[in-house]
């Protein structure tokens, strides 16, 4: 059943600190091994300088655990409803998770939203921030951004097992309480035009769902954001993954996996804490499925 009409897409990229990187001679990391390897290398307490950064606070930090797992050519939630979020698997993305945001990220990054990454990121301060690709716009802003000119974009690195971009999406649609459904309805269709998402992704607010805009060599040349960025973008489109399970109870869902994360970052046990928001999620779901 179509319950919305799609509007944009927002794949996970890596913007990455082009200056930072070149002082430690490294490349960008085309692996998970290659990614630990570098927010390791590129982080010293000392000049405040640290290798990675994404969203620590709960709720938020799930996208960033699943988006890991999907590396893994798994994901959170199977078919027939069956949890996966305490498979060995998931229990592997998450110490990933837990050493990239113990070992190389600001002091402080539990409390981090994107808007805590994104101002860390555009400070200097940060050598790889892991986020949605429509985040970018503020880092070419001289008005806003120390990094202006130094941001690449780089494309999800290879997992043990597979090479997914997560993705998470808009959609736009009519109430059925609507009074006015034939022009709320012919809105719609103007607001997910071919025009439209030109407009989106040329401003670099965000990406369209249309394959025929992103491909579209003219499209492009009018795109203010950096070439690299539309690189990403469009490589990232072939191998994208949902980001979260498509389950009515997803805010639940992301409430009680959020806290087994977050304590992850003071210590907590990978395996302990998957398996305890396991349980703890499972009723949830099932009831939501009953109904």
């Amino acid at each position: 059943m179509i319950r919305s009409m799609p509007l944009s897409v927002d794949y996970w990229i890596i913007y990455w600190n082009k200056e930072l990187f070149a002082k430690k001679g490294l490349a960008y990391p085309e692996t998970y091994d290659q990614l630990v390897a570098a927010a390791e290398a590129l982080t010293d307490p000392k000049t405040n300088i640290y290798g990675f950064v994404a969203r620590g606070q709960k709720n938020a930090n799930v996208p960033v655990w699943s988006s890991l797992l999907l590396g893994y050519d798994t994901t959170t939630v199977g078919p027939d409803a069956k949890l996966l979020t305490d498979s060995p698997e998931a229990i592997q993305a998450a110490a990933l998770y837990q050493r990239l945001m113990s070992r190389s990220a600001p002091p402080g990054v539990a409390g981090f939203n994107w808007a805590e990454c994104q101002s860390a990121f555009l400070q200097g301060r940060v050598g790889m921030w892991f986020d949605g690709v429509g985040f970018a716009p503020p880092l070419e802003d001289p008005d806003k951004s120390r990094v202006v000119g130094k941001v690449g974009y780089g494309l999800m690195p290879q997992g043990p097992k597979v090479r997914a971009a997560a993705t998470t999406g808009d959609g736009i649609g009519v109430t059925a309480g609507s009074p006015n459904k034939e022009a709320a309805y012919l809105y719609c269709q103007w607001a997910v035009s071919k025009a439209m998402g030109t407009r989106l992704l040329q401003a670099g607010a965000g990406v369209p769902f249309r394959n025929s805009v992103l491909n579209d060599l003219d499209v492009r040349k009018g795109v203010k954001m950096p070439a690299a960025w539309v690189d990403a973008v469009a490589a990232s489109a072939p191998i994208s993954r949902l980001a979260l399970p498509v389950i009515v109870p997803v805010t639940e869902f992301r409430d009680v996996m959020g806290v087994a994360l977050t304590n992850l970052l003071s210590g907590g046990d990978p395996a302990g804490e998957l398996h305890r928001a396991t349980d703890e999620f499972r009723p949830v779901l099932a009831r939501s499925e009953a109904s």
